[in-house]
C-alpha cells in the first residue's frame, strides 16, 4: 500500500494545500495530513482546531486522513507506515529549505521518498501568512481558504 504523508503547520489550512491534497489523493492508496506542532511557531489555531477544520476541509476524500505529531517527521512517517512525504512547492524560493529537509530526511530515513509537488498556478502566491494578515486586518479570504476555515478566522479575528 502506497502511503503518503503530506506534513504541515496548516495554520491554516488554504485553497493551495486543498489542491496539492486532492491531486495526491489520486497518486496514494492512503494519505495522512500530518499536522506538526512547532515550539518555533506561534499558532493563531490550536492543533486540535486544526485537526477539526482539515477534516472538514477533506471529509469528501475517502483516503484522506488528519493525524497530528510532534517530534521527528520521519518518526511518525515510520509509525504510520509512509511510503513518502509529500512536500509543496510555490516558487523557487521555497526549493532551498524544501531541499535541505528532504535530504536530511533521507539521510535519517533512506527509504522513505520525498515527492514534490506545484499547486494549481492559480494558488502559487498563497500562503497561511498572507491568508492570516487579510482575516487579521478583516479582508475577505473565502477565496483563498475552505468554508470551514473562513469562518474560524472570521471568529478568530472578530475580538479585535
Amino acid at each position: 500500500m502506497r502511503i503518503g504523508i503530506y506534513p504541515g503547520s496548516f495554520d491554516p489550512l488554504t485553497n493551495g494545500h486543498l489542491d496539492l491534497i486532492q491531486r495526491a489523493s489520486k497518486l496514494f492508496d492512503h494519505l495522512i495530513i500530518a499536522i506538526v506542532h512547532s515550539e518555533t511557531k506561534k499558532s493563531l489555531l490550536s492543533m486540535d482546531r486544526r485537526k477539526d477544520l482539515v477534516s472538514q476541509s477533506i471529509q469528501d476524500l475517502e483516503n484522506v486522513e488528519v493525524d497530528t505529531f510532534r517530534g521527528l517527521l520521519v518518526d511518525f512517517v515510520k509509525k504510520r507506515s509512509g511510503t513518502a512525504i509529500l512536500r509543496g512547492l510555490r516558487a523557487v524560493s521555497d526549493f532551498e529549505f524544501e531541499f535541505q529537509l528532504a535530504v536530511t530526511n533521507r539521510k535519517l530515513c533512506p527509504e522513505v521518498e520525498t515527492i514534490f509537488m506545484m499547486p494549481n498556478d492559480s494558488f502559487t502566491f498563497l500562503s497561511s501568512s498572507i491568508v492570516k494578515e487579510i482575516a487579521s486586518l478583516h479582508g475577505d479570504v473565502g477565496q483563498f481558504v475552505p468554508p470551514p476555515i473562513q469562518k474560524a478566522l472570521l471568529e478568530a479575528y472578530s475580538k479585535d
